[in-house]
């Protein structure tokens, strides 16, 4: 049973690293789109994109590191996601543009970081 729990959270932590890496891709390719090329402003940059991503993030994140934390004992992975999505739910209230995609960026790369390491120290 704890083998079968432990492979669960190590496919949600990977599930946590596509998905920051997907943000991130998002959030450069919105930006470009937009700002060179006046493109897809609408879609690319809607704000329910954001607050799905946002809300994916805290659920997936703060489940499997906190479980990290339980099984390794090192608080660093559950401390620096929780930076990295404190910074992703700070960047929905800035509005677009380039601050707003310096601290999405930066909150999934804290975020990624997270799901990586705790992924190190399970297995």
């Amino acid at each position: 049973m704890r083998s079968a729990f432990v492979l669960i959270r190590n496919r949600l932590d990977r599930l946590g690293v596509v998905l920051s890496g997907l943000c991130a891709l998002h959030c450069l390719a919105g930006l470009l789109l937009v700002t060179g090329l006046g493109l897809g402003g609408e879609v690319l940059l809607a704000p329910a994109i954001h607050r799905v991503g946002l809300a994916l993030a805290v659920l997936v994140g703060a489940a499997t590191l906190a479980i990290g934390v339980a099984r390794h004992g090192d608080p660093r992975p559950l401390q620096v996601g929780l930076i990295g999505i404190a910074l992703m739910a700070l960047a929905l209230f800035v509005g677009h543009g380039s601050a707003e995609a310096v601290l999405t960026i930066g909150g999934v790369t804290l975020l990624g970081w997270a799901h990586i390491r705790n992924l190190r120290q399970t297995n």
